[in-house]
């Protein structure tokens, strides 16, 4: 019993992570830029497709593939953001949503067109598959690297946003643009990188999540209501939020499944409007 328990708790921290990694991209584009963006997760599609493409018609290492999939989510959601997406800063929220959730729709018909709607295969290198037994709890060796990489990326993350130069002209261009460009500041600049480390971080979580997630062209669609529920539930524009929240929606999506298999896809959504009756503005989130 208590190993079932450990087991349960160790794969809800795996799944936690891996949904943290991937939204907390909307959370930076969504708190810190008042962006809505519901196209987040086509960026997680693109590195996952990426990773796919290179190991099966390149031979690429799964390990080089994972910056190649964030370096290239990034320089997609750069352009995307300069061509597109900086028109709509200052529209209405429902015109962003009209417009994230329609580039969602056109790049799931693009997805489908090309790689056909099939789940795409996995290939993980041999040392990354298999357990581990520890205290008697088979511990997935794949899940544990999941998470080790999830705690590196954090511990960046925050020193990139808590101690940098870039991290201050991040949060001195969201207080304040006209303030922030007067100081010299080019917010544009800021904004695109901004956006891109969003897009980014979203591809490296799509191409970790080939195996836990699985992949195909409707991902987006299929992880939105995750994502939206991690940034909702953590709070928008901060870190140890969407972390802590994604997490403890981790767990409990990954217990009821395995207690609870009859109600067990609805427990999430249960325990999203008690944590935000409670929290109404996030766990971890900005108060006016």
């Amino acid at each position: 019993m208590l190993g079932n328990l450990l087991g349960v708790l160790f794969d809800g921290v795996a799944y936690g992570s891996l949904l943290f990694l991937i939204s907390v991209g909307l959370s930076v584009t969504m708190g810190l830029m008042n962006f809505v963006n519901l196209a987040h997760g086509v960026f997680a599609m693109i590195g996952g497709f990426l990773c796919v493409e290179l190991m099966r018609q390149w031979g690429v290492p799964f390990l080089w593939t994972l910056p190649l999939a964030f370096l290239l989510s990034g320089l997609v959601g750069f352009v995307l953001e300069r061509t597109l997406y900086r028109r709509l800063y200052k529209a209405d929220p429902l015109d962003q949503v009209l417009f994230s959730i329609g580039l969602t729709f056109m790049a799931v018909a693009a997805f489908t067109y090309f790689w056909g709607p099939t789940q795409q295969p996995v290939m993980l290198p041999e040392f990354l598959k298999g357990q581990i037994r520890v205290m008697g709890v088979g511990l997935g060796i794949y899940r544990l690297f999941l998470i080790a990489i999830v705690v590196l990326v954090t511990l960046a993350l925050y020193l990139l946003i808590e101690r940098t130069r870039f991290g201050a002209k991040i949060r001195a261009s969201v207080d304040n643009q006209q303030a922030a460009a007067g100081m010299g500041i080019n917010v544009s600049r800021v904004f695109s990188l901004t956006f891109a480390l969003g897009s980014a971080l979203g591809g490296l979580g799509g191409g970790l999540g080939i195996d836990v997630l699985g992949l195909d062209p409707t991902f987006p669609l299929k992880y939105m209501v995750y994502f939206l529920i991690v940034v909702a539930v953590g709070g928008a524009g901060t870190i140890r939020g969407p972390l802590l929240a994604a997490i403890v929606l981790g767990v409990f999506d990954v217990a009821g499944k395995y207690y609870v298999p009859v109600i067990g896809a609805f427990v999430i959504y249960g325990l999203m409007v008690i944590l935000l009756i409670l929290f109404p503005t996030g766990l971890i989130g900005k108060r006016s």
